[in-house]
């Protein structure tokens, strides 16, 4: 039995749809002013940085209708955007916003998104940027850049991103609770609190929109109901909705991404480690499993997915805990016959 110091749920998926719920309550997880109660499979937590997941899957779809190819120029799909050198602007293509191959600095200007900066006036100070490498030669991870996708679908489909992802996968995958925003999470009379350890003890924090502004790289929310649904459909269980071909795309291999293999906890589980579009690929002996990690002020949560054993694991915590790594490195060792890794 594996016990944890938070309050999580964490559903797990195998492909003939049988649930398997993992939970452990804490009283006073979630609520309004301050009400406490339990955790249950349709409290609503937020997703942070598994908000890309969607954003890869949703950019899939699009291409596959013919509205938008991978391989445009985003100087083309989105002219006001621009990098301090000309050629570095007309270089990107649209897979390098989703593969983190965009070669500029990791995490460009998030700390002024930290600093509570507004979108609109952070986007210029990429004028003032020179990559790092060529893009799709290295990794480098990006919020803001990667939500640069935002206006690039609004303009390819017609439609504004967050209601583009509602029509295309909420709906149709019956994401019930799933939304976007500091609003609409408030607004769920069953959404979990954040939380944060300030001199050795946990205590409420303070709910932060900042990232909220980068829709596709950190703005959803979502219930362990809603992860189930979408880890099913990873899993090929609505093909309707999320074609074979979307999900291939989003998975292959672009750019290595060797820290991984440093990861606590996974260090001892990976041999190889890759980023996709949206998605880590990792790689455990011969197989490869999809997985995504999410944090916020208060929040951490991870998707992950393996097709040869059907199985997905989603754990969604309202607090800043190393449980994630516990939880999912525990549970991935067992499905892969790994010694599970020792995580102090």
């Amino acid at each position: 039995m594996l016990t944890f110091d938070r309050c999580w749920w964490s559903p797990v998926y195998r492909a003939a749809r049988m649930p398997w719920w993992w939970a452990a309550r804490w009283r006073g997880c979630r609520g309004t002013a301050g009400a406490a109660a339990p955790v249950d499979a349709d409290t609503v937590f937020r997703l942070a940085s598994v908000s890309k997941t969607f954003a890869a899957v949703a950019t899939g779809l699009t291409v596959r209708d013919g509205q938008l190819g991978w391989q445009d120029s985003l100087a083309d799909r989105l002219p006001g955007f621009a990098l301090k050198r000309a050629e570095d602007t007309r270089r990107l293509r649209i897979e390098d916003l989703l593969g983190q191959s965009t070669g500029l600095v990791p995490n460009a200007y998030d700390n002024l998104l930290d600093a509570d900066q507004l979108l609109a006036n952070i986007l210029p100070h990429f004028r003032e940027l020179t990559p790092i490498c060529a893009p799709r030669s290295c990794y480098s991870y990006q919020n803001i850049a990667f939500s640069l996708i935002d206006p690039v679908l609004e303009q390819a489909s017609g439609e504004p991103y967050t209601a583009l992802v509602q029509r295309r996968l909420f709906t149709p995958l019956g994401m019930r609770r799933a939304s976007f925003g500091l609003d609409a999470l408030q607004a769920d009379s069953n959404h979990a609190l954040p939380h944060e350890k300030r001199a050795g003890v946990w205590r409420q924090a303070v709910l932060k929109p900042a990232y909220y502004q980068v829709a596709p790289a950190a703005g959803i929310n979502a219930s362990a109901r809603d992860l189930g649904q979408w880890l099913l459909a990873q899993l090929g269980h609505f093909p309707a909705a999320l074609p074979a071909e979307v999900i291939t795309a989003a998975t292959r291999k672009r750019v290595r991404t060797p820290r991984e293999l440093r990861r606590r906890g996974w260090s001892e589980l990976l041999d190889d480690a890759h980023y996709g579009l949206g998605w880590r690929i990792y790689r455990i002996g011969e197989d490869e499993l999809y997985l995504h990690s999410g944090w916020v002020k208060g929040y951490v949560a991870e998707v992950a997915y393996s097709p040869r054993h059907g199985v997905g694991l989603a754990v969604v915590l309202n607090a800043e805990s190393s449980a994630l790594n516990r939880i999912t490195t525990a549970f991935w060792a067992q499905v892969f016959e790994r010694p599970v890794p020792v995580i102090r």
